[in-house]
């Protein structure tokens, strides 16, 4: 039996990591070294400044690269890094297509800071691939599109969005923070660029901040990298470290994510004091169909109504063992409330359009015993 490309696990474990030659360490060492001897004028091993590059900066990024099946990869200090040093591909009078329902953070980046510098951000409803059609604009760049969104799930179609923007010789953007490359391939489904909050399912222990963007071109790393020289926003070698050895248990992670998350959705879904629940894995969900068709899997993060802010507060105030906190994809169960945390930039009207209600919940289901989380979310809505 040949093939020619190694599996999900192998190269999660593998890729950009061959044993250290001069010891034979099986994992990457950590190289906390700003400067590097050169052996005369012109002449260096590969290193000179870690700004530039760092050995085990390098064995993460050719890692990620691997695992979203781009051509570089080039990790910064967190998401938001990653975005930022996505923009700097613009210029002033350049124009950016993207999805109405992001995570916060990123909006604010556009709204308050970048559009200071003459960019122009156009929000539209992405899960309709014809509104991106509409509103793209000679001076249109780039398209960057969040799928499932932040916190409602809703779900674009990558492929039919790549499709139209490579008509119009326009960039495509995903970002893939909330399924990873082991649920969601985007460039495989003909994205351009992928970017994650390394933060979340990366990492997956909460331990560290990170963002990474993953090219498919040459001007893609030659335009990256030199951001990362320029800017210098990049990722400590001891982060880089946490990620690889994060990264290396993703698949097993992803699968009991996902087992625990269609478990947790399901029974949200069953109980009266839930008025909703968004999670693409259940059936009634209006872009199910689309969601087996571009994911392997549903992931464990969920959405669901209380009603109330009220309702909400009192379910977040009796959760034990899941924990009331910002972030998401960590081994433990995070549980927020994106009206008054993650989207209280947006404003009340901002909710209301997206539908984020002061009674909505998220929670990122971990990978703990599914009995003990479901006893825990019970027991708290109970006291609702």
């Amino acid at each position: 039996m040949s093939h020619s490309k190694p599996g999900f696990a192998t190269r999660a474990i593998h890729a950009g990591q061959s044993p250290d030659p001069l010891t034979g360490a099986v994992n990457v060492p950590i190289y906390a070294s700003s400067t590097y001897v050169q052996e005369e004028i012109g002449h260096h091993k590969g290193y000179e400044y870690s700004r530039v590059s760092n050995p085990t900066r390098t064995a993460l990024e050719q890692n990620l690269a691997a695992l979203e099946g781009g051509t570089s990869g080039h990790v910064f200090g967190s998401g938001m890094a990653a975005i930022t040093a996505l923009c700097t591909m613009m210029k002033t009078g350049d124009h950016i297509v993207c999805s109405d329902n992001m995570y916060g953070g990123t909006t604010r980046l556009f709204n308050q800071v970048l559009v200071n510098y003459g960019l122009e951000f156009t929000y539209v409803d992405t899960s309709v691939a014809e509104n991106v059609a509409r509103a793209l604009r000679p001076q249109t760049k780039l398209v960057h599109i969040e799928t499932p969104t932040n916190p409602m799930m809703g779900l674009t179609d990558i492929r039919a969005v790549a499709d139209i923007c490579h008509a119009h010789k326009v960039d495509l953007s995903v970002d893939n923070t909330f399924m990873s490359p082991y649920f969601q391939q985007p460039i495989a489904l003909g994205a351009d660029i992928v970017m994650h909050s390394t933060t979340k399912f990366l990492n997956g222990h909460s331990d560290g901040l990170g963002g990474v963007l993953i090219g498919t071109r040459p001007e893609h790393a030659e335009t990256f990298a030199f951001v990362q020289k320029c800017t210098g926003g990049i990722l400590s070698p001891f982060e880089c470290w946490l990620l690889l050895r994060g990264v290396k248990t993703l698949p097993v992670r992803m699968r009991q994510h996902d087992e625990n998350g269609r478990a947790v959705a399901t029974w949200l879904s069953r109980q009266k004091k839930v008025q909703k629940v968004f999670y693409p894995g259940l059936a009634d969900h209006p872009q199910h169909a689309l969601a087996c068709k571009q994911m392997t899997g549903f992931g464990s993060m969920i959405s669901f109504d209380l009603g109330s802010q009220d309702a909400a507060n009192r379910l977040l105030k009796s959760v034990t063992l899941c924990a009331l906190a910002e972030s998401l994809g960590g081994v433990e169960t995070l549980i927020s409330h994106p009206a008054t945390m993650t989207h209280a930039a947006i404003g009340v009207e901002g909710r209301r359009k997206l539908g984020i209600t002061d009674g909505l919940v998220r929670i990122s289901v971990g990978i703990e015993d599914v009995q003990d989380i479901l006893a825990d979310l019970e027991q708290a809505l109970a006291k609702v």
